[in-house]
């Protein structure tokens, strides 16, 4: 049987995933990649946001059976802990007990999964832009250093990101639908350095978040000690990013609505003009094939990074897609189609997730009223399980559907606004008629 080639364009941590998906299942892959390889660069801070690695993840690594492997660079959390602006500490537990996301390394996780393709037999070419795709030939054209060469395959996946030049291809050609959605706010990264012998000067095993209404500061765990934290806020108007641009403004700033934080980051205006200041923004775009050219990951769905589900996400594309190969075979174009057709309401219900937890993180998480209903829901949650799984646990701790668990999880909301206005719920939200008057709603 004639050894099937497939091109991978993008190496990040969505086209690697796939290349070793795809040669798992004896297919022959080339992995192009347009900046140098990762594994010769020095690694300044600034773009990376730590990863919430959760269930969706998981799964499609340990198909790709290189779970064991990543689970060494992986730090569970077990809980959020909120900071409140007087650096009172409050915590609200996932799910079970037993139950956690984890906090990886963008570049520890990409450097991980880069030397695995390489040594499962992807052939990795780097310093090679995209520049054209023939869709009805299987090719794809590459700037490498001064020239262009073009590649055939027998098909292509496009996971290059955000800004995807096999989208481009497909938009301009094509006609295809896109969108890029920009939102109001933008992100800037800093760092908590470790303490003495590479000590954690917060609790390792959590999801810190500094909550204020409009912004937010986050912060998760890396292996030596520190903290990868990131600030989100508006581009402009009260506590945005337009009113930061003097050393006694930003100082100021994180010294009014962040002490606690403030205290950990003692050259915090030094990264403050060192780091970029980035924007956030959500890629629509319909349908994601054409012929035996398929996209993936934030190619075709990139969304912001407010339920961490960006990358478990493309994970879940590549275990998808690996399934859907089985099924149809060397009918590739079918495959894709059916693909494109079966993932875009998936692609949207995440974005609409994403959205919808910013909100719940910058602004609910410190409402008393939003943890009681929280409670709530956990109690019924534990004496009706067949009936009641929490949003997040859907979104983080299942493989349930995005567009399921968000339709599902609006319907939830609204029997618990029900619930929230009966007369005297906070002292009452222990009896035994809230959990009748529950299921008499669902």
């Amino acid at each position: 049987m004639k050894e099937k080639k497939v091109i991978v364009i993008g190496a990040g941590l969505v086209g690697s995933l796939c290349a070793i998906h795809l040669i798992k299942k004896g297919y022959s892959v080339q992995l192009f990649e347009r900046r140098k390889d990762l594994r010769t660069q020095k690694i300044t801070a600034g773009k990376s946001i730590n990863l919430a690695l959760s269930k969706r993840g998981w799964t499609s690594l340990e198909q790709a059976d290189i779970h064991e492997y990543v689970k060494k660079i992986a730090i569970p959390m077990y809980r959020r802990v909120m900071h409140d602006s007087k650096g009172n500490l409050t915590f609200q537990q996932y799910g079970e007990s037993d139950q956690a996301i984890f906090s990886v390394s963008r570049v520890e996780l990409n450097l991980l999964m880069l030397n695995l393709a390489e040594k499962y037999g992807a052939e990795i070419h780097f310093n090679s832009k995209c520049v054209d795709v023939d869709f009805n030939n299987t090719k794809a054209t590459f700037l490498q250093v001064d020239q262009e060469k073009t590649y055939g395959a027998d098909f292509i996946v496009g996971a290059d990101g955000t800004f995807s030049n096999v989208r481009a291809k497909m938009f301009e050609k094509l006609g295809h639908m896109y969108n890029y959605n920009k939102i109001e706010y933008d992100y800037k990264e800093l760092l908590i350095p470790s303490g003495p012998n590479n000590s954690y000067l917060i609790e390792k095993e959590a999801l810190h978040i500094w909550p204020r209404g409009n912004f937010m500061v986050i912060a998760l765990a890396n292996l030596d000690g520190s903290f990868t934290c990131t600030l989100f806020a508006a581009k402009h108007g009260k506590d945005s990013f337009e009113n930061l641009n003097t050393e006694a403004e930003t100082i100021h700033y994180f010294n009014k609505h962040f002490p606690d934080f403030t205290v950990l980051v003692p050259d915090l205006y030094e990264q403050w003009q060192a780091n970029p200041t980035s924007e956030l923004g959500i890629v629509k775009t319909f349908p994601w094939n054409k012929k035996n050219v398929l996209l993936i990951g934030d190619s075709a769905h990139a969304t912001v990074p407010f339920y961490g589900q960006g990358m478990n996400a493309g994970f879940e594309d590549c275990r998808i897609l690996s399934d859907m190969l089985d099924i149809y075979k060397e009918n590739y174009e079918k495959c894709f189609n059916q693909f494109s057709i079966d993932r875009k309401p998936e692609g949207d219900g995440l974005q609409d997730l994403s959205l919808h937890n910013f909100i719940v993180m910058r602004d609910k998480t410190a409402d008393p009223r939003f943890l009681l209903q929280k409670k709530i829901e956990q109690k019924f949650s534990k004496l009706h399980p067949e009936k009641w799984l929490p949003l997040y646990s859907m979104v983080s701790f299942s493989n349930i559907k995005y567009s399921t668990a968000w339709e599902v999880g609006k319907k939830q909301e609204q029997i618990m606004a029900k619930i929230m206005k009966l007369p005297q719920i906070e002292k009452k939200w222990d009896d035994d008629f809230v959990i009748d008057m529950i299921l008499k709603e669902i």
